[in-house]
């Protein structure tokens, strides 16, 4: 019996050995097929990457929004995908739909800019241009990533989502198709996307998946083990969602060869049949916008439309709606088609000719001689507000304190520009042209009589436009000064410095080459009499009392100081001088197409920045927020020492460069500048195409 148990142990002892040593003729070799199966895994994946990771850029944003009554610009990333050999990059409208400025990095670090060629917030897609010019190997074909069939995504396979989050290199995340037709939960719908105005995710229900995306993936490509793109990815709701390869394909191709995408227009606003409908089959009618061809054409709502142009409809849930919506969009405009609908259990055709769609909201457009961001009105957001036509101004925002925001009554959002001057204004152009011709040559603003529109109330108001007056910068009356700095000799301090129960001031800092330390005055020193008068400075808020004795003197007068130094009196002459000139009296300039105000450099911005004086410079006194130079991170504080390599030792030679370079139109204009004890290379990129705004 012994003898069995030991033998049955050799033999298990034998397979574990044979089996670590990797015996690939033993039975029980399991892992050596897990293993192979990896890695044709890892063989199928790496041939997927191959084919679309070299097309994959990281978009840089500079954009552009409306607030406070300035269009402000700030900076994003995203991602896409090159989709020509002409450059064509596929993203998303989010991304790049306002941008003013943009920079595609390719996977090897190379960085190109691009133009946009055109962008689609319906359907949240954008198409951009890389610049031929700027690639570093003109002889060579950029990578391309090529289109698959999204029709052919099934639940359950294997994707990867290809793109830049949080604005890193780029990256690839893997997972499983997890749904076909996901759209917006029922609890937030119809208002949960919408980007300018149109409802995304209306016309195509999105491909969602578990690959990660976040920031900076949104426009990379979804892409399968073919190395195909399916998807454009877009959102995350838990799950990431693409839009669909076949959807977003169309949409790129007519903004590549037109600049924008064309639909058609019925005013027709449907959704699922009821649950208690006894109809079988169609599409309800939930509104018909006034004066639209659906309206023409006498549907109603409670209508259910069973056929439109031939093609029979349904729509039982939600997820079935996006197919009838994109049926209405597609269809050409100035097409008559036929609308077969059961009203009140009869059937009626009614005939109605398709309109173009035109976008839901206007561009914001900034009037800075107003202090405003304005939109022109579109068909959808004057029949949104009741208008009687797209005539007028819509006011988006107002800057505090600018001419609108002063105005009595000032000026607010939602307000409808009818008339400056006399003269109606019926788009933010004509108010632009007005608004100059009536401040031409004029050195003040100019009062205008305004007329507008605010929740059907006509009203009346003045605004003064045109160039703003200068910042009024009272000069100061000089007073003699000492050139040091001192602390009030208080009670525990005298105590401790051995002169209990003594009035004065204390000296902290002596700054040099000026009187005070030609007349041999010390940190340290104890200041107790000027000329024979005692300075009672006692308390810490006694701090002026020093200072409103030396400004008794005129400038250029010698006094006689009671000095203690190390526990002995003694008695100093100095000279008292003209304070060095504050800084709101030095000469500035406020640069527009930069967005920056620059000063020159005070004795103080010396003595903090401990500059010498052999080294000039003009000091950055204000940064417009989301500017040109603060997307260049130029600072407040920051002294210019250089503009392009040439120096900046005052105001007027930074103004004249600074003017040049926008004369030039330059692509980019170098800032050399101290910041503390550093000094570094700052570059600056402003969009002339946009006035350098």
């Amino acid at each position: 019996m012994k003898w069995r148990i030991r033998s049955e142990l050799a033999v298990i002892l034998a397979v574990v050995i044979l089996y670590l040593e990797g015996c690939s003729s033993w039975p029980l070799g399991e892992g050596s097929s897990a293993a192979q199966e990896a890695a044709e895994e890892r063989h199928i994946i790496d041939y997927a990457v191959a084919r679309v990771y070299p097309a994959l850029v990281r978009i840089h944003v500079v954009t552009a929004e409306a607030y406070d009554g300035r269009l402000r610009k700030y900076e994003s990333a995203g991602s896409g995908v090159i989709i020509s050999k002409q450059g064509h990059v596929i993203t998303n409208h989010h991304v790049a739909g306002k941008a003013r400025r943009l920079v595609c990095r390719l996977p090897e670090g190379e960085e190109i800019e691009a133009t946009l060629v055109g962008s689609d917030p319906l359907s949240d897609i954008a198409v951009l241009q890389l610049d031929p010019e700027q690639c570093s190997q003109r002889d060579k074909a950029l990578p391309v990533a090529v289109f698959g069939d999204s029709d052919r995504v099934r639940v359950g396979d294997t994707v990867l989502a290809m793109g830049s989050p949080a604005s890193i290199s780029q990256s690839v995340t893997k997972g499983i198709v997890s749904n076909t037709i996901m759209i917006i939960p029922a609890f937030s719908w119809p208002f949960s996307f919408e980007l300018d105005g149109e409802q995304v995710g209306s016309l195509v229900p999105w491909i969602a998946h578990d690959a990660r995306i976040s920031g900076g993936s949104s426009g990379g490509p979804l892409v399968n083990l073919d190395g195909e793109i399916v998807g454009i990815n877009e959102i995350q709701m838990g799950l990431s969602g693409a839009i669909p390869a076949n959807f977003a394909r169309a949409v790129a191709e007519e903004l590549m060869a037109a600049g924008e995408v064309t639909r058609g227009w019925t005013g027709l606003e449907c959704q699922p049949r009821l649950k208690n409908s006894q109809i079988d089959g169609g599409v309800l009618v939930s509104g018909v916008i006034e004066g639209s061809p659906a309206a023409e054409a006498g549907i109603r709502p409670g209508d259910v439309i069973r056929a439109f142009d031939g093609f029979a409809v349904d729509a039982r849930i939600r997820e079935d709606l996006p197919a009838f919506n994109r049926l209405l969009a597609s269809t050409y405009v100035g097409k008559k088609v036929e609308v077969v609908v059961v009203r009140e259990g009869e059937e009626r055709t009614f005939s109605l000719t398709v309109d173009p769609a035109e976008r839901a909201e206007g561009e914001d457009v900034e009037v800075r001689s107003w202090g405003i961001t304005a939109k022109d009105f579109t068909l959808m957001s004057s029949l949104e507000r009741k208008r009687p036509d797209k005539d007028g101004v819509l006011v988006d925002s107002v800057r505090p304190g600018g001419p609108s925001g002063e105005a009595k009554p000032p000026l607010q959002r939602d307000d409808v520009l009818l008339e400056v001057a006399g003269r109606p204004v019926r788009s933010t152009a004509e108010l632009r042209e007005i608004s100059q011709e009536l401040s031409e040559g004029e050195d003040e603003p100019v009062a205008a009589l305004v007329g507008f529109e605010r929740n059907g109330e006509k009203l009346l108001t003045v605004v003064k436009i045109g160039r703003e007056p200068p910042e009024e910068r009272p000069i100061l009356s000089k007073k003699a000064w000492l050139s040091v700095a001192t602390q009030v000799l208080t009670s525990d301090l005298a105590k401790a410095l051995g002169l209990e129960g003594t009035p004065g001031v204390r000296v902290t800092q002596v700054y040099p080459g000026l009187s005070a330390e030609k007349a041999g005055l010390q940190v340290g020193d104890v200041l107790l009499k000027i000329d024979g008068e005692t300075i009672d400075a006692v308390h810490r808020e006694d701090v002026e009392v020093f200072r409103a004795m030396v400004r008794q003197y005129k400038i250029g007068s010698e006094v006689t100081f009671d000095v203690v130094r190390d526990g002995e009196q003694m008695k100093l002459a100095a000279g008292l001088e003209e304070p060095p000139t504050p800084s709101p009296e030095l000469k500035r300039y406020e640069d527009p197409n930069f967005e920056l105000t620059i000063r020159d450099l005070s004795f103080w911005d010396r003595l903090s920045g401990k500059l010498g004086e052999g080294e000039q410079g003009v000091r950055i006194d204000r940064v417009e927020h989301a500017g040109w130079a603060a997307l260049a991170h130029v600072a407040i504080g920051d002294v210019l020492l250089a503009v392009d390599g040439v120096p900046t030792p005052d105001v007027d030679s930074a103004e004249a460069l600074l003017k040049g370079a926008a004369e030039a139109q330059r692509d980019g204009v170098t800032f050399f500048v101290r910041r503390g004890i550093h000094t570094m290379y700052l570059e600056l990129e402003p969009n002339w195409d946009d006035g350098g705004r």
